[in-house]
């Protein structure tokens, strides 16, 4: 079933979390708030179902909490490590590789020259959108796309980059069952989302597009009341999390787990 998931792969922020990579001018984060947010995000990720594979925080690299960028999984068909386009973070996939290995055989991984931040894949049931951003290439989004066709999964490219507001595809993209889709206002009228159910995140809430499903509940971050009410119009349970630390690095609640 969509977005039904039994475990999860976290790792809380080291202390140098502020040291890490972003696009944004937020501020400097508190490190300690994002430890605390970090928690409550586990905590609701157990409550709604998963049990969680938990690695240490990692100081070698400020942004290793956002494991979803190290690997592509699509739970019950396979597991694919991503080759990051932020130089210092490729050290990251080792240690994603190690945890994934017991559950997923012969994972596949995208290779030279291509780059791919799992961030910038957003599944959709059998079809998989792929964004094409100052992080992922054209020759990674192809290798994925390969990897993907094995399975009967199709794909479609989405370039972001001229997009104002989005490191990432999944910044601006969640996809809350196979044929809706919530999208920023950005991306609404791309034609890679035709046919779609669309809902469209206001202009002064376009941080909440990064939402999650996850079993029987949809992950918001915190100050979006009108993207709550519309998901709650159409019958979605939320779980309201405070995400203020990780917007300042570019980070959402997707980024935080890596899911199957």
């Amino acid at each position: 079933m969509f977005s039904q998931f039994t475990r999860a792969i976290v790792r809380p922020p080291a202390r140098n979390f502020a040291d890490g990579l972003t696009t944004v001018d937020l501020g400097v984060p508190d490190v300690t708030l994002a430890i605390e947010q970090h928690r409550r995000y586990c905590d609701a990720l157990v409550r709604h179902g998963c049990s969680l594979i938990e690695l240490p925080a990692d100081a070698l690299f400020p942004d290793s909490t956002f494991v979803e960028d190290t690997a592509l999984i699509l739970p019950g068909v396979g597991a694919m490590l991503t080759r990051p386009g932020a130089v210092s973070r490729a050290g990251e996939v080792s240690a994603i590789a190690s945890a994934l290995t017991p559950y997923f055989t012969g994972l596949s991984r995208i290779t030279e020259p291509g780059t791919l931040d799992a961030g910038d894949v957003c599944e959709a049931g059998d079809h998989v959108f792929i964004g094409i951003s100052h992080r992922t290439n054209a020759e990674g989004a192809a290798q994925l796309a390969t990897w993907l066709r094995q399975f009967g999964i199709t794909s479609s490219t989405v370039d972001i980059r001229r997009v104002a507001g989005i490191l990432h595809l999944k910044s601006g993209i969640a996809a809350l069952e196979p044929r809706r889709l919530v999208l920023i206002p950005g991306l609404a009228g791309h034609p890679a989302f035709a046919g779609y159910d669309v809902v469209q995140v206001s202009e002064g809430e376009a941080y909440g597009a990064n939402c999650v499903r996850i079993n029987d509940a949809v992950f918001v971050s915190a100050g979006q009341p009108l993207l709550d009410a519309q998901l709650r119009a159409l019958g979605y349970s939320l779980e309201v999390l405070d995400m203020s630390e990780y917007r300042k690095m570019d980070g959402g609640l997707s980024c935080l787990s890596l899911r199957f």
